[in-house]
């Protein structure tokens, strides 16, 4: 990839999970919201998911699932885009702070080393079941739940990609 003064802004927002304590750090006492997934094909359900998320707090973490751990959740034939792609087009979202990959299969000690004060997920989840809820909950943050933006779905939009 060439490399611009842009492009290294949002390359920059790109940080390894051993930086986070040094980051949260430095945030002092900046509300940190964290979400996490695939973002495979990121689409209006996703932009406006991120909007809100970004909207409770003043740093918006998003946790990016590598190509490996993909393939583990949704299958051999994911993820569509590989995890430097997925990472750089979610950096290049003004609501993103930072985007940090993770390996596991859920971003529970990607959540333990952050220490977020709010932990978002999408409506389809009960708070109490969210992963990390135990976490944000014992240091006295918020567990949250956006509606998803009804017929927007990475899984519709492969669909319809494929009828075509």
């Amino acid at each position: 990839m060439q490399t611009t003064p842009q492009l290294n802004r949002i390359a920059a927002k790109l940080v390894p999970f051993d930086r986070l304590p040094d980051l949260r750090a430095a945030w002092g006492s900046k509300k940190v919201v964290f979400t996490n997934g695939c973002f495979d094909i990121v689409h209006l359900g996703h932009v406006e998911y991120l909007a809100k998320a970004a909207d409770l707090g003043d740093v918006l973490v998003v946790g990016l699932n590598t190509d490996a751990s993909v393939r583990r959740i949704k299958g051999p034939t994911r993820p569509l885009q590989d995890e430097t792609s997925r990472a750089m087009v979610l950096a290049a979202m003004q609501t993103v702070s930072h985007v940090v990959l993770f390996d596991e299969d859920t971003p529970y000690n990607l959540i333990r080393q952050l220490q977020p004060d709010v932990l978002v997920k999408g409506a389809d989840y009960k708070p109490e079941d969210i992963v990390g809820y135990d976490i944000v909950a014992a240091r006295g943050g918020r567990v949250e739940t956006i509606d998803f933006v009804k017929g927007y779905s990475t899984s519709r939009v492969v669909s319809a990609m494929c009828r075509s």
